[in-house]
């Protein structure tokens, strides 16, 4: 069974979850999400042999969530992994994210090869740092409403999520990013405007699993996972020394086949060209049907490919 403890890393208190003795795999979720997006893979990758370690990330669930909104740069995420790989008495580890913790796993490979020996992504392709900030190149092509754009505005994401944290998590989860409408702001109908809190969850979703989530986001609200969101621009300045730089070490991709972020006119581009940052890039595994939430949605196809990377 997995345990639970708070740890101190670079200068702020992650909670995390962990199982299992062996070489340190780090699992790095994304939003809205937390650790327990891990709960299928953390016992199936401890029982491979190793030492597996989900964090919830700054600013979400039971870690610290700085109230600045600097304090959510890819140099902050990075360096709280960096961190807890040496609080947890090690010096080397394998690190996994999906979503918002693929950009956070992909770029600790790239900042610290010394540290992280092999790397994997799911559902966000490696980094392609373009020629102009993201939000700028939105602009540029005319698109305004965008949900990367509707969550740059503290507080305006926040009360819409907060206003009823059951029901959010329901549509986000149960329908979500796999619904390409749903990247696309109506005006007045916020990010939940596609949605519908009345249909049936996935089967991969239980009425248990929305609980967890909810009750965790009752407890910290939004606000620190949205601040992610407002250092996309900064992250793209703070980025530029790597600019075209390439990850060497041993990696591996998946994603699900329906999800609207790989299949979408930059996403299917970036699967496509992959290879350019991914030289050593060991499997791209894009799993027929599935959606969004890869690894919850098909947790053995997952476990499967990362238990055969990480031996």
């Amino acid at each position: 069974m997995p345990s639970s403890r708070t740890i101190s890393a670079n200068g702020i208190e992650l909670f995390l979850c962990e199982q299992g003795q062996g070489p340190l795999v780090l699992l790095c979720h994304g939003w809205p999400e937390l650790s327990y997006s891990w709960r299928h893979q953390i016992p199936a990758l401890a029982d491979a042999g190793f030492h597996v370690v989900a964090p919830d990330m700054r600013g979400f669930g039971r870690s610290s969530a700085p109230a600045d909104v600097d304090a959510y740069s890819i140099f902050d995420t990075v360096g709280d992994m960096v961190a807890l790989v040496a609080a947890l008495g090690e010096k080397q580890a394998v690190i996994v994210g999906h979503d918002w913790g693929a950009p956070v796993a992909w770029h600790a490979a790239m900042f610290r090869p010394d540290i992280f020996t092999g790397v994997a992504g799911l559902s966000v392709p490696p980094p392609f740092r373009g020629r102009v900030r993201p939000l700028d190149a939105l602009r540029e092509s005319g698109i305004t409403n965008f949900y990367w754009q509707y969550f740059q505005t503290p507080g305006v994401a926040e009360a819409e999520f907060e206003r009823d944290v059951t029901a959010t998590m329901r549509m986000v989860l149960g329908r979500g990013i796999s619904d390409p409408s749903a990247m696309f702001i109506d005006q007045g109908k916020g990010f939940l405007g596609h949605l519908r809190a009345d249909q049936p969850l996935p089967k991969w979703l239980s009425e248990a699993d929305i609980a967890h989530f909810a009750e965790a986001y009752q407890e910290s609200g939004f606000r620190g996972g949205l601040n992610w969101y407002r250092n996309i621009d900064r992250n793209w300045e703070l980025t530029a020394p790597w600019h075209g730089a390439q990850i060497h070490q041993p990696s591996l991709f998946i994603a699900g086949s329906k999800d609207s972020v790989i299949t979408g006119l930059i996403g299917a581009k970036r699967v496509n060209e992959m290879e350019r940052v991914l030289p050593n890039l060991k499997q791209k595994l894009i799993i027929e049907g599935g959606g969004h939430w890869i690894q919850q949605e098909r947790a053995d196809e997952v476990n499967a490919a990362l238990i055969a990377f990480l031996k």
